[in-house]
């Protein structure tokens, strides 16, 4: 079975050819749900609005519950679309939040650089999300609000120490304000998950289908991958 340990030292090539499609692109080969989760404040909504749409508000209301997007592109010969929860990140919410880790493909964790409590609560969302997530999940911890150079109080170095330690795929600030990396977070995630995919495919490819009950994890680790879906 492809993990997300064994996908690291795979031979798949990263050189993939990206193309974005609209948000009404009528079909897709194959569909990852990405959860954007954090303390409330730290740019979760600005950060998907401006990586999905390329616009920031400079005022926003906090996410009651959630809020959903689309991102849909080509990469090689694929369609992908993302489907992108962006959560709510007031306590009196976790337990509706918990709901929204299932089946999710992979996970973004974000904290504000200027905030030493949100880089703190990084580890509480973590351990909520592996409790009740796909164990194979992905999990990117993003350092939002980089504009904040002048109120900076968490180094790269120790963003970078925390995704060593807990063994993180990713670690990347970002500003939901003038854009650094907002896209650029997305993007990497597509391909991550879709190079999941190619290493479970070339594993089936290679006999791994044998065992039909093998088989059938492989259809949902850890990519969570759906049937291709045309429009009618």
């Amino acid at each position: 079975m492809i993990t997300p340990e064994n996908a690291k030292t795979s031979s798949i090539p990263e050189d993939f050819k990206i193309e974005m499609l609209p948000d009404d692109y009528p079909q897709y080969d194959l569909s990852f749900k990405i959860i954007f989760i954090g303390d409330s404040g730290v740019g979760k909504s600005c950060l998907t609005t401006q990586a999905v749409r390329n616009n920031f508000e400079e005022f926003y209301t906090a996410t009651v519950g959630f809020e959903f997007l689309t991102f849909n592109m080509r990469i090689n010969n694929n369609v992908l679309k993302l489907q992108i929860w962006d959560t709510c990140g007031q306590e009196v919410y976790k337990s509706l939040i918990s709901n929204f880790y299932r089946n999710s493909s992979l996970a973004l964790i974000l904290y504000a650089i200027n905030s030493r409590e949100s880089f703190q609560h990084a580890e509480t969302w973590l351990n909520d999300l592996k409790s009740q997530a796909n164990p194979n999940v992905r999990v990117f911890l993003v350092g939002n609000k980089s504009d904040l150079e002048n109120e900076r109080v968490i180094t790269k170095e120790e963003g970078e120490k925390f995704k060593e330690e807990k063994k993180l795929d990713k670690f990347i600030e970002t500003s939901a304000k003038t854009g650094e990396n907002a896209r650029s977070a997305l993007l990497e995630a597509a391909k991550l998950l879709y190079k999941d995919y190619l290493n479970a495919k070339k594993n089936l490819a290679d006999g791994g289908g044998q065992d039909n009950q093998q088989g059938d994890k492989l259809e949902r680790k850890p990519q969570n991958v759906k049937p291709i879906k045309k429009c009618c």
